[in-house]
C-alpha cells in the first residue's frame, strides 16, 4: 500500500537529522520502500510518498526518526482505484 508521509522537522534538530541521514540512511524497516519526497522552502515539513506492507513497519520506521520529527501517516490509493471506489465497475 502507499502512504504519504508528513514530516514536521523538530526546531533546532535539522542539523541533527541531516547528519543521521548521512550517516545511517533512511534506516528503513524490510518491507518499506521509499518512493520520493518534497521539502517545503523553509525547510520545515518533508512530504514523503513510501510504499509498506503494513502501517506497522512504516510505524517502525517513524521510531527511528521520531526524535527529531514529528510524522503523520495517510494511506493513499491511485487515481484509477478512487475512480473504480466512486463510480464502482461501470
Amino acid at each position: 500500500m502507499l502512504y504519504m508521509i508528513i514530516e514536521r522537522f523538530h526546531p533546532h534538530q535539522l542539523r541533527t537529522l541531516y547528519q543521521r541521514f548521512d550517516e545511517k540512511g533512511r534506516m528503513l524497516p524490510e518491507g518499506v520502500r521509499y518512493i520520493n519526497s518534497w521539502i517545503d522552502e523553509n525547510v520545515t515539513v518533508c512530504y514523503q510518498v513510501m510504499e509498506s506492507e503494513s502501517i506497522e513497519q512504516l510505524q517502525e520506521w517513524v521510531g527511528r526518526w521520531n526524535d527529531l520529527a514529528d510524522f503523520e501517516i495517510i494511506p493513499l490509493i491511485t487515481s484509477a482505484q478512487a475512480k473504480e471506489k466512486v463510480l464502482g465497475g461501470k
